[in-house]
């Protein structure tokens, strides 16, 4: 009979839950909202530039985000950087069962079918190149096929509050 070692049991059970998540409030972020064709969306503040060379950018979506099972079928997303201004379009992306789509003054149809936000300060329409499934979210690798972007401040996430930059 083979034995194998264990790890220690804080290797294995990490930090208690609530002080990790104590922990990452202190991480400001910039808010995002990702849209996939359905057309389908969720906010996001895991959204980040992966590599230059190729150019790549990651987001993360829960497994059971109401939009997943559209970003898993499509081939391309948005990835849309929300102005300080739009914290009532965010929460509208963050509510589950929110109709996101129904004022449809607030989006149009872009490219490969995907909806793209007005009003927004940045926006990447990206081919999808990878999903890696992580612990209970899906790491999604995009590679830019086009970007748009405008003057503006961005709304920030920030010890778990809507906010601004501080000038």
């Amino acid at each position: 009979m083979t034995l194998t070692a264990q790890p220690a049991a804080s290797a294995v059970t990490g930090i208690e839950l609530h002080h990790y998540l104590g922990t990452l409030r202190h991480h400001a972020t910039s808010v995002t909202v990702v849209t996939a064709p359905g057309p389908a969306g969720f906010t996001a503040t895991t959204f980040t530039s992966v590599s230059l060379r190729p150019q790549l950018v990651s987001f993360c979506i829960d497994r059971d985000a109401s939009s997943g099972p559209a970003v898993e079928r499509a081939r391309h997303v948005a990835v849309h950087v929300l102005a300080a201004e739009q914290e009532q379009l965010a929460r509208t992306f963050a509510t589950r069962g929110a109709d996101r789509f129904a004022d449809t003054r607030t989006w149009r149809q872009g490219p490969y079918g995907v909806p793209l936000l007005h009003g927004v300060l940045a926006t990447l329409t990206c081919e999808i190149v990878e999903r890696i499934p992580v612990g209970d979210h899906i790491v999604v690798i995009g590679r830019p096929v086009s970007a748009e972007h405008r003057p503006g401040e961005p709304l920030l996430y920030h010890m778990g509050a809507y906010t601004r930059l501080a000038h």
